[in-house]
């Protein structure tokens, strides 16, 4: 029977958490998936999975492969993959994976190279969980559901609740992924012209004023203004430091939809915590939002075989 073939690749932190890693392994395998590139978790340099030239390698690896597999999945994030940006080989890259069905996933630091592959090489990719995010407890029915979903077919989409007051209807392309990192390749070549999109963010750790900061960023760069709307995802762990004097995160998001000028909408399950959602970066997207109620439906974007699909939900 058909079943999805599955590479590994580690741009950005080691494995710290081998348990979880082994454990996510187990699962894919267990639903049937071949799972390939195991070697990727135990390379270590420092706080990376590797050297510099070891991480660019894996996706470059990817150009050269006589056969892609069906998903190249990220083994998890921390920082790193800034290291990779200028040393990978962009036209092979393009040449190869540009409307192929490979998925690649990942989310976190992962964004950069995102960002990066869909500026200069026009490869769209999968904001979706990490290898350690599959091998997580308890069993991330959630995550790992609507990761399956999304890769099995096009079109796809999700709804969620608590979207806030604003009344929307937009089409666009969806793009996004952390917050922070998204905004430290502002002014590079490495960071997409997208007009008219659907823009996500979610973020991780930072206190609130940062997250106003990073906001600003995007506001003053003329990005936000440039979007038909921004979907806020999780924000986990951002707290007001002592010095804050009750400025938290509802003040930072709060001065966020006065100067944001496009439509802002919250609520959107994705990012660090428990339930995450698989986005397609770079699909064709339309957010209809109403009564606080959210609906995202995406298309054309690369997914699996129907075969592949089958013996995993099996």
């Amino acid at each position: 029977m058909p079943h999805a073939r599955i590479r590994l690749i580690a741009p950005s932190g080691y494995a710290h958490d081998p348990a979880v890693m082994r454990r996510g392994i187990a699962r894919l395998r267990e639903a049937g998936c071949t799972v390939e590139g195991e070697e990727v978790l135990a390379r270590t340099q420092l706080r990376f999975a590797g050297t510099a030239a070891e991480r660019a390698g894996d996706l470059d690896a990817l150009a050269k492969l006589d056969t892609l597999p069906d998903v190249a999945l990220v083994t998890r994030g921390g920082y790193g993959a800034a290291h990779l940006l200028d040393r990978l080989d962009y036209d092979a890259l393009r040449e190869r994976l540009a409307g192929s069905a490979l998925a690649l996933v990942g989310h976190s630091d992962f964004t950069a190279l995102q960002l990066a592959l869909y500026a200069r090489s026009g490869v769209r990719s999968f904001a979706g969980p990490l290898l350690a995010d599959l091998g997580t407890e308890p069993f991330p029915t959630f995550t790992w559901d609507h990761f399956w979903r999304t890769l099995s077919a096009t079109p796809g989409g999700a709804a969620w609740a608590g979207a806030g007051e604003a009344e929307v209807d937009v089409r666009g392309p969806l793009w996004g992924g952390n917050l922070a990192v998204l905004c430290s390749l502002l002014g590079t070549p490495y960071f997409p012209a997208v007009e008219g999109g659907i823009l996500f963010v979610e973020d991780l750790g930072e206190p609130p004023y940062r997250i106003e900061r990073l906001f600003y960023q995007l506001h003053l760069s003329g990005v936000l203004g440039r979007q038909r709307a921004l979907v806020l995802g999780d924000f986990e762990h951002c707290r007001p430091g002592p010095r804050d004097n009750g400025y938290d995160l509802a003040a930072a998001l709060a001065e966020l939809e006065r100067i944001a000028g496009i439509p802002v909408i919250r609520g959107l399950p994705h990012g660090h915590g428990a339930r995450q959602l698989t986005l397609p970066f770079g699909a064709e997207a339309h957010l209809h939002v109403s009564g606080g109620e959210a609906t995202l439906r995406f298309g054309n974007y690369p997914h699996l075989p129907a075969g592949a699909l089958r013996a995993v939900a099996s």
